[in-house]
């Protein structure tokens, strides 16, 4: 009898774990499937919701697009104006030496005709000048009378070379 009150005792036992076991299992399947029930909800709440979050973070960035880009516009124009007028400035002193250098040019190039015995354009013009007053003063007095004609030639004559004299002297010292 003690063997069947053991045993029976000992079937009250398991039966009671095992109530216990299952009730505890059963308090775990349910909490497990409160558990997917939650996390299916929030994954269509986020589907729902998520073309909404994505409208609104594709109109954020295009304004933020727009603000950049204004600002880049804005720079790109500072840059452009800044360009322009460094570059007005180099190209005044540019000019300013050209300039500079065609002036040193020209005088030294008269110089060293100068040195050549070359007559310069004012000397050029003062003897065609010079030229034309004799030939007026010819003209003159070959319109007197024919003795002055031909004194008027003779002197002509005469003054003609003396005025080449120059130009042969200055041809003598070239060679």
């Amino acid at each position: 009898m003690v063997k069947k009150l053991k045993s029976l005792s000992e079937k009250k036992s398991t039966s009671a774990a095992g109530l216990l076991d299952s009730h505890l299992a059963s308090s775990v399947k349910d909490s497990a499937q409160q558990i997917w029930l939650a996390g299916m909800g929030a994954f269509s709440k986020a589907q729902e919701e998520g073309g909404k979050v994505f409208e609104a973070l594709v109109k954020e960035g295009a304004s933020l697009q727009k603000k950049t880009q204004a600002v880049a516009e804005e720079k790109i124009g500072e840059v452009t104006g800044k360009m322009s007028a460094m570059a007005g400035t180099v190209t005044a002193k540019a000019g300013q030496n050209w300039d500079k250098l065609e002036t040193i040019f020209e005088q030294r190039t008269a110089k060293a005709l100068n040195k050549l015995g070359v007559p310069t354009a004012k000397d050029v013009q003062a003897l065609t000048q010079r030229v034309d007053e004799l030939a007026a003063a010819v003209s003159r007095l070959t319109k007197g009378t024919p003795a002055a004609k031909g004194a008027a030639a003779k002197k002509a004559a005469v003054k003609a070379p003396a005025k080449k004299a120059p130009a042969k002297r200055a041809a003598r010292k070239a060679a």
